[in-house]
């Protein structure tokens, strides 16, 4: 009798193993840097406003519940001042990135199954967006607008997005 209910429990075990498909889910947060600096107009790399370091403390805020595997950031100073308080909720280092030299395949290979923050610019996160996604959806980001955050979902395969604005 011990036996049978052995060969049953481990039968119950392999054939259940054999069921469950393995579940894959890899979670793409993006945004745009907060309010930059704009008194000089001739700097390319400024730094955030007081109103951008607010935005980019409340965006660690709404970020507070989700548990980040890597953020990544474009090599200037709003972009990785606006991920800094998230990426130090999460104990993580900013991982930089180039928007026009990033391999779609090697980021999306290194991603699986995580969840990534990517702060971006204007034109290159809907651009990032759209390259995840394999098609234009997204059109630039107005100069005005600090506040989008896009998510993708990606569940074995099948991908779903969605686009919300923060105040």
């Amino acid at each position: 009798m011990k036996h049978f209910i052995l060969f049953v429990f481990v039968l119950l075990s392999i054939t259940s193993s054999f069921s469950q498909e393995e579940i894959s889910t890899t979670t793409y947060y993006f945004i745009r840097h907060a309010e930059k600096d704009r008194s000089d107009k001739t700097n390319k790399n400024p730094h955030l406003t007081d109103v951008g370091k607010n935005r980019a403390k409340h965006w660690s805020k709404i970020f507070a519940q989700v548990k980040f595997d890597a953020i990544y950031s474009t090599d200037y100073n709003r972009t990785k001042e606006t991920a800094q308080p998230t990426a130090t909720k999460n104990r993580l280092e900013l991982t930089l990135y180039h928007p026009y030299k990033l391999d779609k395949s090697t980021f999306l290979s290194d991603t699986k199954g995580k969840t990534i923050l990517i702060v971006g610019h204007s034109n290159t996160t809907p651009m990032f967006v759209n390259t995840i996604l394999g098609y234009k959806k997204y059109k630039d980001i107005d100069d005005s607008n600090n506040g989008n955050l896009y998510m993708i979902t990606m569940v074995n395969g099948k991908v779903s997005d969605q686009l919300s604005t923060i105040n």
